[in-house]
């Protein structure tokens, strides 16, 4: 049994942004989500995330997690900030973990080596790791495992700044932790309180300091946008290293962006610069073509998008297929076998088995039956001005190209609108509608116009 605290107070100043640096999107998911998931993988007893900057944003983000949140008024430091959880930890008796809101990448499994030090008797657990390059890092002294100090490199001497472990910031403690935050002094530039005091404090008070030993990759923290991207792209080889592992074929896999809540099956095919985004689901087979984005889309099995596809809150049966360069918008159904072309438009519109809208069409709050053939530049008028109208269309109609059907309005079974027709009324099954002026050729204008005849 152990409370986790997450420290998620800090402006980052650095980002250049308006956006509190924790809510910063990582795949699609705040920043600070990811310390969020990762403390409730060990099942906590307490959670308290520590906000401040942005804190209503920070709370408002994180309001489907079972976190209890304490407020950091003014930015003094991460002892500070972290002293702010003490009333909602009052009577608990540890151990604590402590993390940060801006490091993502850190595993469950190192939090569990963190809290293993603890209940092995250490007062105070740290996680170091070593960089190649640890210039503007603290630097961490020890004797075996444990931890004499923390030395930041403008007091380090050559000798130290020569050490590549440095502090990565997650800590465990015992039930001495809200003691020793009280003597954590502010004798620095900055005026802050820093956690790294408490090494010196623990061990003052005669309690042993451990260091566990985490991945460089896995304590990456994020101050600035080059950081974020730097995460971001860890996060994504892993996701993207899944999704082959089970099955999916990605061309030029280092193109491809997407997200942890998208769902792929076997031998899906995702062709160089695909974006898939959230809810998305892909079924087996199907295939993804170049530079397509897709977002909230169900495909089917055996469905097909190909290359320049925009699909956003749509559904794709077996055998359908939608593009190059088609736009799907949410509530956009295609039935199996559905075709939908080059520059084709579909907003909240099922269009049945076998239905073709090759190209230049619009098609919004419409149902369109099975067999029927839309011609290009077919436009369904659904907005009035005020309200929105859905057009209904029979099976196996076909609509004439450059036609207007003007809702609410309904084309019956098997019935022909002539090309060019504006459609205002309903069409009855199997009749031939022309709603268009009657064509005149006026004999030798065209020559007397230009002054040649």
């Amino acid at each position: 049994m152990h409370a986790h605290v997450i420290l998620a107070a800090g402006q980052g100043t650095r980002m250049k942004s308006r956006l509190p640096k924790v809510l910063h999107p990582l795949l699609g998911k705040p920043m600070v989500a990811y310390a969020v998931e990762a403390a409730l993988a060990l099942a906590p007893e307490r959670l308290v995330v520590v906000v401040g900057h942005g804190a209503e944003a920070v709370m408002e983000a994180l309001e489907g997690y079972p976190v209890a949140f304490a407020k950091q008024e003014e930015q003094l430091g991460t002892a500070h900030a972290l002293l702010q959880a003490e009333s909602l930890l009052r009577g608990f008796p540890g151990p604590f973990l402590v993390t940060q809101g801006d490091t993502p990448l850190l595993r469950p499994e190192t939090l569990k080596a963190l809290l293993k030090g603890v209940e092995e008797g250490a007062g105070m657990a740290l996680l170091t790791v070593e960089l190649p390059d640890p210039t503007g890092y603290g630097r961490i002294l020890r004797r075996g495992e444990e931890v004499l100090g923390n030395v930041e490199e403008k007091d380090a001497s050559p000798e130290v700044k020569a050490l590549k472990e440095v502090n990565a910031g997650a800590y465990a403690f015992d039930g001495f932790l809200f003691q020793a935050l009280k003597e954590v002094k502010n004798e620095n530039a900055a005026k802050e309180y820093y956690l790294p005091d408490l090494i010196a404090i623990y061990r003052a008070h005669g309690k042993r300091v451990v260091a566990v030993r985490g991945e460089a990759e896995e304590a990456l923290g994020v101050n600035t946008r080059e950081e974020l991207a730097r995460v971001e792209a860890v996060l994504l080889k892993a996701l993207r290293a899944h999704w082959m592992r089970q099955g999916v074929r990605m061309i030029l896999p280092e193109t491809i962006y997407l997200e942890p809540t998208v769902e792929l099956a076997p031998d899906v095919t995702l062709w160089p610069g695909v974006v898939l985004k959230g809810r998305t689901r892909i079924g087996e087979g199907c295939q993804v073509g170049a530079y397509s984005l897709l977002e909230d889309t169900t495909l089917e099995p055996g469905a097909r998008v190909h290359a320049h596809t925009v699909a956003q809150g749509a559904h794709l049966f077996p055998g359908a297929e939608a593009g190059p360069f088609a736009r799907l918008r949410p509530g956009a159904v295609l039935m199996e076998e559905v075709h939908v072309g080059n520059f084709v438009e579909v907003k909240n519109s099922r269009l049945h088995k076998g239905v073709k809208a090759g190209h230049l069409a619009y098609l919004g709050d419409a149902e369109v039956g099975a067999g029927t053939n839309i011609g290009a530049g077919v436009i369904t008028a659904n907005y009035d001005g005020k309200r929105k109208h859905r057009t209904e269309i029979g099976e196996r109609a076909f609509i004439g190209s450059d036609s207007v059907l003007v809702a609410p309005v309904k084309v019956g079974n098997r019935a022909l609108v002539g090309a060019g027709s504006v459609i205002t009324q309903d069409v009855p099954d199997g009749a031939l509608a022309v709603a268009r002026g009657r064509q005149r050729n006026l004999e030798g204008y065209a020559l007397k116009k230009l002054g040649e005849e």
